[in-house]
């Protein structure tokens, strides 16, 4: 009888976009956009999510993003995780980040890092996919 391992591997997923104005339906909006693109550009299955983790700015305060994520589709029993970016003056503003631990069976799994909006600034060398 031939066996067969598979390699899994813990990989990390970053992310950003930005908001137009500090409201619940703005930030909404801008979370759905996000996510929307990492599970469309990427091959994620959500059960398969260790944790994420969103950070904002600190002059985003109206609704927690983990809390727009967990009413997604497959999303309920992913541990989420708010956090305040550390303010830097001059950085960008009204930005939501994400960091996300997957599990794949896959240690060549191409990734996709979304930055959208004015956040594509952030880090043009993750926008692109990478191995």
């Amino acid at each position: 009888m031939e066996v067969f391992y598979v390699e899994w591997r813990v990989r990390a997923i970053r992310g950003a976009t930005t908001v137009s104005e500090n409201t619940e339906a703005a930030i909404r909006e801008a979370v759905h956009e996000l996510l929307d693109e990492l599970e469309s550009t990427n091959s994620i299955d959500p059960e398969l999510i260790i944790s994420a983790t969103f950070s904002v700015t600190r002059d985003l305060d109206v609704i927690f993003p983990a809390s727009i994520a967990r009413q997604r589709p497959h999303w309920i029993n992913v541990p989420l995780l708010d956090v305040q970016q550390m303010h830097v003056e001059g950085s960008l503003p009204r930005c939501i980040r994400f960091l996300i631990h997957i599990n794949t069976p896959n240690p060549l799994l191409v990734i996709h890092h979304p930055y959208l909006r004015q956040a594509k600034s952030l880090r043009p060398d993750l926008a692109f996919s990478c191995p």
